[in-house]
């Protein structure tokens, strides 16, 4: 019998300067690869995701670390999958061109587990 719990995860991600500094087309082709990227995580064997939250409306401009610019809470099997997760920036093309998603946007794992608060 496996009592192995999933590891809950906050993936942390930031836009970063180039991503400002890229012409509006290129932009969106950042845009077109980081949604293929997301849907991607939501689909990967293992993924449960439990949520998100944006922080674009009230936070402008490149995010190096906290505050991010994104985040995706998840369940997932093990470190392997969250590994794979971050590593999707890594090889996510965007657009034409020779360049990855990591170009432009950041991302950090944060790696707990769930609480768990007894009622007594």
């Amino acid at each position: 019998m496996n009592d192995k719990k999933p590891l809950r995860v906050l993936f942390c991600m930031g836009i970063n300067q180039n991503f400002f500094d890229a012409p509006r087309e290129e932009q969106l082709q950042v845009w077109t690869a980081f949604s293929s990227m997301w849907n991607d995580i939501h689909d990967m064997e293992g993924v449960n995701v439990l949520g998100n939250m944006d922080d674009d409306q009230s936070m402008v401009g490149p995010s190096a670390g906290y505050p991010w610019t994104t985040y995706l809470l998840a369940d997932v099997k093990d470190i392997e999958t969250v590994h794979a997760a971050c590593n999707l920036l890594r090889t996510t093309g965007v657009g034409e061109g020779p360049f990855k998603l990591w170009r432009y946007i950041k991302i950090e794992s944060r790696i707990g587990r769930e609480l768990i608060i007894q009622r007594s």
